[in-house]
């Protein structure tokens, strides 16, 4: 292990967090709200001393960037910028309690969604603006803009892309991992900007876009109302509903698309499973909750709206889809489990992994009719190796055990089941909402510290895809070589 091109990463982090600050702490100054541009500003110079430390006191006197660093770096900078970033929240005083900040702070990084607050119209907007802020940094990673601006060891960089990017499989867009990062962040920016000039062209102020349009780039919900997007004009809504589906989209795609390599997109399987399961699902809960709403085009605008806010794991709300029809509610439970794209700023297991997962289920059932058949498994056309099917089982299994172990943390608080149950899978795949307690009326303030920090472990697990935090326990991986 490499500890100094570790600690001095997690330095460099904070480095580029302290600098993202900067423009909370403007909002601030200029909307005069002298206490909260104090707390800004001393969070950016604890950010700074901080990180001043790590590169001092560990200069890297080697760059090399191997498998076990890129985990742990991604593990470290992470918890680096969660624990750091809370601090406006606490010093301000709109959220007092440091675990409670840092539980928001978390919940935004890793675009969870999930809040403790009663009372969101009631922050400031530098704080409001810094929540949601929260949402775009942590969509795409803070670790691609690292490799971004690093201009050492480029080759070895693509091993903190492959920990810190969601999907099975990271594939280059260039020669070079720096220039795929920059493409991937490009398209990023340019995708949110084209969500902003949209609200704004509905009639929302530039604030409210600007706010929106960061949580729906990382697919993340937190707004600035406490009604989330439920007062929003039908305008509004569908112009989210068609940006929360765009940013669960695998990146890659786009990227493909400006190519002008539009048939290699239409081949795409995961798209493709992507959109049918979207449309499919809006069509059963359209017709399932039509009776409810007596209109079908306010049920059509709510199922795609509620069916694209989960898929994506973005999480903001328009109706209380705890009083639909339990099939309804089953769809969206399911919906929880899938997320969105490889590749995308989405959570959960991941269309391709599922994808992956029923053609392996058919080639056993397959070999069991035929044990001598030889059959292999093909994604767009392509051999899936062996080695990466055996990734994608063993995730499962990991995924599985970790919310389970997850949901027996929460079991010792004094909330029923159905809570504790949506509780867990929704901030493991970063949902934010669920049913029971945590539904859309309700949010996570009851559970205890402990339980919140339990929460923020599963968080964090979850958007980093379970590795990058596990081997931060386990000795082999802090050895020296």
């Amino acid at each position: 292990m490499n500890h100094r091109i570790v600690l001095s990463t997690t330095g460099t982090v904070l480095y580029i967090e302290a600098a993202m600050m900067l423009i909370p702490l403007l909002i601030a100054m200029g909307f005069k709200e002298h206490k909260q541009a104090l707390a800004f500003l001393a969070a950016i110079l604890i950010a700074t001393g901080v990180g001043f430390l790590l590169r001092r006191v560990a200069p890297p006197q080697r760059q090399d960037i191997f498998s076990k660093e890129g985990f742990v770096i991604v593990a470290m900078a992470w918890l680096a910028l969660s624990l750091v970033g809370a601090l406006p929240f606490t010093i301000s005083g709109a959220i007092p309690h440091y675990i409670d900040a840092l539980f928001e702070t978390v919940s935004g990084f890793t675009t969870t969604g999930a809040t403790l607050l009663q009372d969101v119209e009631a922050l400031s907007y530098s704080m409001q603006f810094w929540r949601c802020f929260t949402h775009w940094i942590g969509g795409m990673g803070i670790l691609v803009f690292v490799t971004i601006i690093s201009a050492k060891a480029p080759d070895r960089t693509m091993h903190i892309l492959r920990a810190e990017m969601p999907g099975p499989t990271m594939d280059k867009l260039a020669p070079k991992s720096k220039d795929t990062a920059r493409i991937l962040y490009l398209l990023y920016m340019a995708l949110t900007v084209l969500e902003i000039v949209f609200l704004l062209l509905g009639g929302m102020s530039l604030f409210d876009s600007m706010v929106h349009a960061l949580s729906t780039a990382g697919t993340g919900g937190f707004g600035a109302y406490n009604a989330s997007a439920a007062n929003f004009s039908p305008y509004i809504q569908w112009v989210l509903t068609a940006f929360m589906f765009l940013f669960g989209v695998n990146f890659n795609l786009y990227y493909l698309l400006l190519l002008k390599r539009g048939t290699e997109l239409l081949r795409n399987t995961e798209l493709k499973v992507y959109a049918g399961i979207v449309l499919v699902s809006v069509a059963a809960i359209t017709i399932d909750i039509l009776p409810l709403y007596q209109s079908f085009s306010v049920s059509l605008r709510q199922a795609a709206f509620q069916v694209t806010s989960i898929m994506s794991t973005t999480g903001f709300i328009t109706a209380d889809f705890t009083v639909w029809s339990p099939l309804s509610k089953m769809i969206l439970l399911m919906l929880m489990f899938v997320g969105g794209c490889a590749g995308s700023t989405a959570g959960g297991l991941k269309v391709s992994r599922l994808t992956i997962l029923c053609k392996m289920i058919r080639r056993e059932l397959r070999h069991t009719l035929r044990p001598r058949m030889v059959d292999v498994i093909k994604v767009d056309g392509h051999q899936l190796s062996e080695q990466t099917a055996h990734s994608i089982v063993v995730y499962f299994a990991l995924y599985m055990l970790c919310v389970a172990g997850l949901l027996v943390a929460l079991s010792f608080s004094p909330f029923d089941l159905e809570t504790n149950l949506f509780a867990s899978l929704s901030c493991f795949n970063n949902v934010g909402p669920g049913f029971g307690m945590v539904g859309p009326l309700g949010n996570y303030s009851p559970y205890s510290p402990a339980i919140k920090l339990f929460l923020c472990a599963g968080m964090l697990l979850g958007r980093l895809e379970i590795y990058p935090m596990l081997l931060l326990f386990v000795p082999a991986a802090w050895r020296k070589k």
